[in-house]
C-alpha cells in the first residue's frame, strides 16, 4: 500500500475532529478581553459628554470610540461611522444601499443594468458571498506579490460602466498575507473609472494585526483619493472583531465627510441608535489607541508560535514536492497554500474524511471556482497548539498522498 495512503487510515482511526475552516480566535485569545464583561460599574454608563448611554441617540457613534478608529486609519473623527459588531454587516448594508437607492441618492445600480465588481483573487470569501446575494457578477483579477493586478484593474474600470466596485484587503490580505505596495495603493486612487459611482470596499480587517516584523505603514487611501480628485471613492471598513469579542465588538466604515453625512442620513431610517453601551466598555477597557496597540501584542504573543509551527511542519514536509507553495505572512489570519495543479479539492476531502476540516477549495475565488483547483486556506488561529500539530500532520500527508495518485 502507499505509505500515505496506509497512514492516511491510520489517521481516520482516530475519530479525530480538528477545526481550520475559519480565522476564528482561540480562547486565550478571547480571554484577553474579559475585563470588558467587568469594566463598566453600575454608575458607569455616561459619555464624556455626558451622554446616557443607555438611552436613544448618536446615530454614528460615541466621539471617544469615532476618535479610537481614526487614530487607527488617521482619519479624522467626522470621517468615521461607528457600527456593530460586524464589519461584513457594514459592508451588505452599504452594497444594498447603493443597489436600491445609489450611491448618494443618485440612480440606484441595479436600475443601471447588469451590476459587476472586480474580485481580486485569491481573495476573501464572504466578500464573494455578499456579491452572489445582489447577483453582482464577480471578475477574478490576479494577485501579485505588491497587490492586484493594477494594469488589468486600471483597463478593466475605464472601459464598463457598469464595474461598480471593487474589494480589497489592502494589509495582510485574506488568505496570501500580502500588503499593497505604496504604488498600487496610489494607483488605486488615480483610477479613472468609466462609472461615475464606482467604489472602492477597502477592508481593512488586519491593518493593527502584525505578528512579526516592524509595523508596515501604507499610504492612506482616503487621503490619497483626495489628492488624486477621487474623495468620495474610497469606503473603508476596519473591525475589533477579533481585537475583543467578534461577537461583541465595534466596527467602522471611513470615507469622506460627505460619504459619512449621507450614511448618517441613511441611519435614520434604520435606528434611532446604536448600541453605545458596549462602545463605551471599548472605550473604557483601552483607554485609547496605544491600550488598542498594547493588546495587540498580547494576540501576536499567543500566534506567533502556531505561524511557527505551521511553517515548520510544512517545510519539513513539503518542500520538495513539486508544485507546493505557501505564504509566510507577517501578520493576519491565514496562510495560503497552494498544492500542485488540480489537487486542492481531493486534499480538503481527504483532511475531512481524516476530522480535519478545512475552508472549502476554491472558496478564496468568485463562485467557488479556482481554475487551477490548487488554493487551500489554512487557519491556524484557533486550535491549541497540540490540535493545531495533528492537523497540519493530517494536511501535509493528505498534500503526500494526493501528489502520489
Amino acid at each position: 500500500m502507499n505509505p500515505y495512503a496506509a497512514k492516511h487510515e491510520e489517521f481516520k482511526k482516530r475519530g479525530l475532529k480538528l477545526n481550520m475552516m475559519r480565522g476564528i480566535p482561540s480562547k486565550a485569545q478571547l480571554d484577553l478581553s474579559k475585563g470588558l464583561l467587568t469594566c463598566l460599574g453600575d454608575e458607569d454608563y455616561l459619555s464624556e459628554a455626558g451622554a446616557d448611554c443607555r438611552n436613544y441617540g448618536i446615530l454614528d457613534g460615541l466621539p471617544e470610540m469615532k476618535r479610537i478608529f481614526a487614530d487607527i486609519l488617521n482619519l479624522t473623527p467626522g470621517e468615521i461611522v461607528v457600527g456593530g459588531n460586524s464589519s461584513l454587516a457594514l459592508m451588505f448594508d452599504n452594497v444594498a444601499s447603493n443597489m436600491s437607492r445609489g450611491v448618494r441618492e443618485d440612480q440606484p445600480w441595479a436600475a443601471q443594468g447588469h451590476v459587476k465588481f472586480l474580485c481580486p483573487s485569491p481573495g476573501y470569501d464572504r466578500h464573494f458571498t455578499i456579491c452572489d446575494y445582489f447577483h453582482i457578477e464577480m471578475i477574478p483579477v490576479s494577485m501579485k506579490a505588491d497587490g492586484p493586478d493594477m494594469d488589468e484593474i486600471e483597463r478593466l474600470v475605464s472601459s464598463d460602466p457598469m464595474i461598480k466596485g471593487i474589494w480589497c484587503v489592502p494589509v495582510f490580505s485574506n488568505p496570501t498575507g500580502i500588503i499593497y505596495s505604496d504604488e498600487t495603493i496610489k494607483r488605486f486612487a488615480n483610477l479613472k473609472p468609466a462609472a461615475h459611482d464606482f467604489r472602492i470596499y477597502w477592508d481593512n480587517a488586519y491593518a493593527i494585526h502584525q505578528l512579526q516584523g516592524e509595523k508596515r505603514a501604507i499610504p492612506n487611501i482616503v487621503r490619497e483619493c483626495e489628492k488624486a480628485g477621487n474623495p468620495h471613492m474610497p469606503m473603508v471598513f476596519t473591525s475589533f472583531s477579533k481585537v475583543s469579542f467578534p461577537g461583541a465588538a465595534v466596527t467602522c466604515i471611513a470615507s469622506s465627510e460627505e460619504n459619512c453625512e449621507y450614511i448618517k442620513k441613511r441611519l435614520t431610517a434604520q435606528t434611532i441608535g446604536p448600541d453605545k453601551l458596549r462602545q463605551l466598555m471599548h472605550v473604557r477597557f483601552f483607554g485609547g489607541v496605544e491600550g488598542v496597540y498594547k493588546h495587540m501584542a498580547k494576540h501576536a504573543e499567543i500566534l506567533r508560535p502556531k505561524f511557527a509551527l505551521v511553517e515548520k511542519i510544512l517545510s519539513e514536509n513539503l518542500s520538495t514536492v513539486n508544485g507546493c507553495g505557501w505564504t509566510k505572512p507577517e501578520g493576519g489570519y491565514f496562510v495560503s497554500f497552494d498544492t500542485p495543479e488540480g489537487k486542492a479539492k481531493r486534499v480538503v476531502a481527504l483532511c475531512k474524511e481524516a476530522g480535519v476540516a478545512l475552508t472549502p477549495a476554491g472558496a478564496t475565488f468568485p463562485g467557488g471556482h479556482d481554475p487551477k483547483d490548487s488554493n487551500i486556506r489554512i487557519a491556524p488561529t484557533f486550535p491549541p497548539p497540540e490540535e493545531l500539530k495533528t492537523a497540519m500532520e493530517i494536511f501535509c500527508n493528505a498534500v503526500l498522498l494526493a501528489a502520489s495518485e
